[in-house]
């Protein structure tokens, strides 16, 4: 029995043990295992701005978390609270997209169709927010995922991180329906 539903503040231990598994054990054969440790030690965790925004989702199966991730109508790109600095604005649905953020599924879960489950869910919130665009930060084990969804590139980089080592992303854009108004409809 597979259940979606919105993150609360008590699941992030359990969130945060997937994320560890999920960003080190999928990331075999897109980035070496220094470079999955470091992503994973570094950057991959809970933003629990997502979490307080009710944003933030995961999937349970069976009572089990096999999946989590979110969207944000704020400025943040990627990374976890421990990446932050300083505010973390609010986006104006008009002219700037809405973030997917922090996707990860459990290795025993994965391509299961979890991951798409979950861009779905966060698609339609953000468009029902009235967001018309979608931007986010992909790893590479989630490149093929977004492009698989509608993604497009907009561009390659890469990030510092102790050791050193760098390890690269792709920023990727998608533009989304927001819900048609009735006519005669007036904002409230």
């Amino acid at each position: 029995m597979i259940e979606l539903r919105s993150a609360r503040a008590d699941d992030i231990p359990a969130m945060e043990t997937l994320i560890a598994r999920s960003g080190v054990e999928l990331s075999a054969g897109f980035y070496s295992a220094e470079q999955a440790q470091a992503i994973t030690r570094h950057v991959f965790g809970v933003d629990t701005q997502l979490v307080a925004d009710q944003t933030y989702f995961l999937i349970e199966d069976q009572g089990k978390l096999v999946a989590c991730g979110g969207w944000s109508k704020r400025a943040t790109l990627f990374g976890a609270d421990r990446t932050k600095q300083g505010a973390d604005p609010l986006l104006d649905p008009a002219t700037q997209p809405a973030r997917i953020r922090a996707f990860f599924v459990h290795p025993d879960a994965a391509r299961r169709g979890l991951g798409r489950m979950l861009l779905n869910h966060c698609s339609e919130a953000a468009a029902a927010g009235g967001f018309g665009r979608l931007e986010l930060a992909a790893t590479l084990p989630g490149v093929p995922l977004y492009r698989a969804c509608g993604f497009s590139d907009i561009e390659a980089f890469e990030i510092e991180l102790p050791g050193p080592v760098k390890v690269g992303l792709v920023r990727m854009g998608k533009q989304i329906n927001t819900p048609q108004r009735s006519p005669g409809h007036t904002a409230a």
